[in-house]
């Protein structure tokens, strides 16, 4: 008895959860996706799905679907997109700026800040910390850029011996931490000398962690997880606790800085035992922020903190360790650069100015086809709130229904054979011609209202160190070729290998 009214409810509630998607269904009938069950969606398809293979499984749907399909995984409506057409609209959109759900994954360590949130609160928060980003600050900022690029110089000196293999990555992730730490908090760390840093590992075992739980999607439920992974789940906990004690203590830090000179300007010298001057915009800015007459409170600042820590240093030591790989499997390019920096800079050993840099345009090439090839952040995504009407040259009108979930594949986007000949090709050239503003569907920074807030700091930061390594070692083409895997920011699984060699004076 008990069991036929058990099925009779599950019954009738699978018939009703079914029919409760019919608009979504009516409304993406012109576009094309794999077979989907109903309540278990293309569940043939999502099982296969992991880090390693993810990119290659989407390629093959694109091939098959269209660049602009549906998806349904269960009882949920994915659209995946690398429709350059479709992108430029919705990305150009000032009112479908929420995130896709899964980024609810992220709140436990990032809490809801610039990255996760939306409506009124994103808006509060882009407009405190936008003139943070002033050219004038980010010229303070270049003093940073060049004392820690010297420092990782002396760390990849004992290593320039034209023979050994090197793994570039853990390297450029510790010189990433101490720019931002210093620049953006006001303090330092000093990873790249003491070798090893436990916030820099438990970011990069987070991101691991949690690309495996976007992939799988049932995982994407925190109960879930923390029923069927008991023991990842505790190491995710461990791993956030870390995270949060080490932005903790340098807001703690910054705090009593600030106390103690409250009669300083903002850009005034800090106490020389704190070893750096107090030009730390970005979390000074937030401590002496008000909402409604009110300060933020100690999460708030927290949570923007730990969202720029991250943004900051690894989606910026991705995309260095990717452009340094392909600049040693390119000497072409690398002597291309050297010749730039010999025009602009001569043999002076003075100070890098913004003029200069900005004046280092294939360099900026270099970096934004190294962007293009291997993008740090591989996907974006958005949820729909409601719907949204686009038009299509070969799809025609259509409609995006409330309640879908868009994800943009940047990878495939930014390897389209006919907006980028010969895709898999490092040619830094092919943006010699190109419009500097850039292309909203083909940006690697995202684009419109959510582009990336601190663009111009990576690129400037990027520059500088690039500048710097090629002009005093020559990169060599030795050990393997990168294998990428698309985690919330773009890794390779055997790491990003090179040799150096010294150059001679």
């Amino acid at each position: 008895m008990y069991l036929l009214v058990f099925l009779f409810v599950f019954f009738i509630w699978c018939y009703k959860s079914h029919a409760s998607k019919k608009y979504m269904r009516h409304a993406v009938r012109n576009l094309q996706g794999p077979f989907a069950i109903p309540l278990l969606g293309c569940i043939q398809e999502i099982s296969r799905l992991r880090p390693k293979n993810i990119t290659s499984s989407v390629a093959s749907m694109f091939a098959k679907y269209g660049k602009l399909m549906k998806l349904w995984a269960f009882n949920r409506l994915l659209i995946v997109s690398a429709d350059i057409e479709f992108n430029e609209q919705i990305l150009a959109s000032p009112t479908h700026i929420t995130k896709v759900a899964v980024y609810n994954m992220l709140h436990p360590w990032l809490g809801i800040g610039l990255l996760t949130s939306d409506g009124k609160k994103w808006h509060t928060r882009r407009k405190i910390i936008t003139p943070t980003f002033h050219f004038k600050i980010l010229e303070e900022f270049l003093e940073v850029f060049d004392h820690q690029s010297t420092i990782l110089l002396q760390c990849l000196e004992e290593k320039a011996d034209g023979r050994s293999t090197i793994d570039i990555y853990p390297l450029i992730c510790l010189f990433t931490l101490d720019v931002i730490v210093e620049t953006a908090m006001g303090t330092k760390v000093n990873a790249q000398t003491s070798k090893s840093c436990q916030y820099a590992s438990a970011v990069h075992e987070m991101t691991e962690l949690l690309a495996m739980r976007f992939v799988r999607l049932h995982l994407n439920n925190e109960l879930v997880f923390t029923i069927l992974h008991p023991f990842k789940k505790l190491r995710q906990t461990q791993l956030i606790q870390i995270m949060h004690n080490f932005t903790k203590s340098v807001i703690e830090e910054r705090r009593i800085l600030l106390q103690q000179n409250q009669h300083k300007s903002l850009h005034a010298e800090a106490n020389e035992d704190m070893g750096c001057k107090k030009r730390s915009a970005f979390l000074d800015v937030l401590l002496q922020a008000t909402v409604n007459g009110q300060p933020l409170s100690d999460e708030d600042i927290r949570e923007e903190v730990d969202t720029f820590m991250f943004e900051g240093h690894d989606t910026t030591a991705s995309a260095l360790s990717f452009t340094l790989h392909l600049l040693a499997r390119h000497p072409r390019v690398q002597n291309k650069i050297l010749a730039e920096v010999q025009q602009i800079c001569g043999n002076s050993e003075d100070p890098l100015t913004l003029m200069n840099l900005n004046e280092m345009k294939y360099l900026e090439c270099v970096i934004r086809e190294s962007l293009r090839l291997y993008p740090s952040v591989p996907i974006f995504g958005r949820q729909f709130k409601e719907d949204f009407a686009y038009t299509h040259s070969t799809l025609g009108d259509g409609v995006i229904p409330a309640g879908s979930e868009l994800y943009i594949w940047s990878t495939l986007v930014l390897r389209d054979p006919k907006r980028y000949p010969n895709p898999s090709e490092f040619v830094p050239e092919r943006f010699e011609d190109v419009d500097e503003k850039i292309n909203l569907s083909t940006s690697p920074f995202s684009a419109g209202p959510r582009n990336c807030i601190g663009q111009k700091f990576a690129m400037y930061e990027m520059k500088i160190t690039l500048m710097k390594i090629v002009r005093t070692f020559e990169l060599l083409p030795l050990g393997e070729d990168v294998q990428p895997i698309p985690n919330i920011v773009m890794c390779s699984e055997n790491g990003m290998q090179l040799g150096l060699r010294k150059r001679k004076a």
